[in-house]
């Protein structure tokens, strides 16, 4: 990254207390308080720095725990395995990157199902883009780089709406999912998978241990990049606790709001309805 951070986010007088369900995630690029038309300059430029090393990065963030959440994910989506030519089943993937979970849609609808990988950063894309080409998946996949705050596509087009690991990057939370509502069918279902507030004592301190101080470690040791992961890290402990962004999307329009915590709520799942 071509900002340096400061060392100690206690002698910078660093907030580091969980924005609500109002938001605030606009300003603030992990501790650090930021103008809201920086954040996502700022944010593109930590995920050109981590894209070919994404996976390692979710590995390092879950100690590989998220390949587990996000096949629950996907089997909680369960998209159906009817054959496209006799119902047209689409899924909107976003912030969707390297493919994750796009590729396990598909795979799980035994290849029936069409999902388009929205992303805003054309690196993240790229490795998205050969890793399909790799899997033979192309045709059942679209790639596009635009923003979820303003997405281009027409009311009402999609079935399914996913985001994991993606939304708090997003600086204003509010419009991705007044966009996600938007462009969702009746009766499309909206899932969000994120690093959440960890609910259970003891592990929430050894987690702490774990974030600030070895993975930003470990993220230079292979990457060569540790403020990367010390933005990611932080990122997590300002986003909003699971009730509150479960109002938030309850705010968007979404109905029949739920969540389930994974590993203690150390990520937690988030489901809402178009009705």
């Amino acid at each position: 990254m071509s900002q340096q951070r400061e060392n100690s986010t206690a002698d910078q007088g660093a907030d580091q207390n969980r924005v609500g369900a109002h938001g605030g995630m606009e300003n603030s690029f992990g501790f650090q308080k930021v103008d809201e038309e920086n954040k996502q300059g700022l944010v593109n430029e930590v995920f050109h720095s981590v894209a070919k090393r994404y996976d390692v990065m979710n590995d390092l963030m879950s100690a590989g725990l998220h390949r587990a959440w996000k096949d629950a994910m996907v089997a909680w989506l369960a998209p159906p395995k009817i054959p496209s030519h006799i119902q047209n089943w689409r899924s909107l993937d976003v912030a969707g990157g390297t493919g994750d979970i796009a590729f396990r849609i598909v795979e799980a609808s035994d290849r029936q199902a069409h999902t388009t990988l929205l992303d805003i950063n054309g690196s993240m894309l790229a490795v998205g883009q050969e890793r399909a080409a790799k899997k033979g998946l192309l045709s059942n996949v679209d790639f596009v780089e635009a923003n979820a705050e303003k997405l281009p596509f027409d009311d009402n087009s999609f079935d399914a709406y996913t985001i994991a690991f993606g939304i708090r990057n997003v600086p204003h939370i509010d419009w991705a999912l007044e966009e996600a509502f938007r462009v969702l069918k009746p009766g499309g279902r909206f899932l969000c998978l994120e690093f959440s507030e960890v609910e259970m004592p003891l592990l929430d301190k050894i987690y702490d241990q774990w974030s600030f101080h070895a993975i930003p470690a470990i993220g230079k040791m292979i990457t060569g990049d540790a403020e990367s992961y010390k933005y990611l890290v932080e990122s997590i402990r300002k986003f909003p606790k699971q009730q509150d962004f479960a109002n938030m999307i309850t705010a968007a329009g979404f109905s029949r709001v739920t969540w389930r915590n994974f590993t203690g709520g150390i990520a937690s799942l988030h489901s809402g309805w178009k009705i």
